[in-house]
């Protein structure tokens, strides 16, 4: 099994170059686009409070705070965390960003009309119990929103992911269906809807699953 010594250490190490992948860094202007359309149509048209669990380099935060949002980012990376932070000053925009475990995360009794995640249950020791405790972070009739997939790779550019990765229970990713069968009994209705065939979003075409699934607290 991993340790989160060596998870850390990983994504500390990717954190440098993260952003050079276009759906990362969101650099490209059509991909930036992309993203702002999905979250705008996902998410609450009113300001609402907004938790980015496994947030990175806080690109998706960055598009969340600019749509007008409250948003709150924890990655257990303090790289990644530190980058989070300098994007939203940088645009002028604001965030609150905490290091920590994103399974668990260090937001005490807070609750939260969204809980964004994005590429994160593959690496998750635990992820049915991950689930659950993201639906104790919504109110009444928040969102869960997961962006995931069942990935060609399961690390980063190619570099090999931490020691005992091939025991996670979802290494590699999840299809659609899995995800949706492990969600349906945390939530009051769910949707799917499928990604990888907006190429727009990953800077280029795809051609493994993509999807986000969008459920109801």
């Amino acid at each position: 099994m991993t340790n989160s010594a060596a998870i850390t250490a990983y994504w500390d190490a990717a954190a440098q170059d993260f952003d050079d992948e276009p759906d990362h860094g969101l650099r490209a202007a059509g991909t930036r686009a992309a993203w702002a359309r999905v979250l705008s149509a996902w998410l609450p048209s009113a300001p609402a409070d907004v938790l980015d669990v496994g947030c990175g380099t806080g690109s998706l935060s960055e598009l969340i705070a600019e749509a007008g949002h409250r948003v709150t980012g924890v990655d257990l990376s303090p790289r990644m965390i530190e980058q989070a932070r300098s994007k939203l000053t940088a645009a002028g925009l604001t965030g609150r960003f905490l290091v920590g475990d994103a399974a668990v995360p260090p937001t005490g009794g807070a609750r939260f009309d969204v809980l964004l995640s994005r590429h994160l249950v593959w690496t998750l020791p635990d992820p049915l119990a991950a689930l659950d405790e993201w639906a104790g972070r919504l109110r009444p009739g928040g969102l869960l929103v997961l962006i995931e997939g069942r990935w060609r790779e399961a690390g980063q550019s190619g570099v090999p992911y931490v020691a005992g990765a091939e025991t996670l229970p979802w290494h590699g990713g999840i299809t659609a269906d899995d995800l949706a069968d492990a969600v349906r009994p945390l939530v009051s209705g769910l949707r799917v809807e499928p990604l990888s065939g907006d190429s727009a979003l990953w800077g280029g075409p795809v051609n493994d699953e993509r999807y986000a699934l969008i459920a109801r607290i």
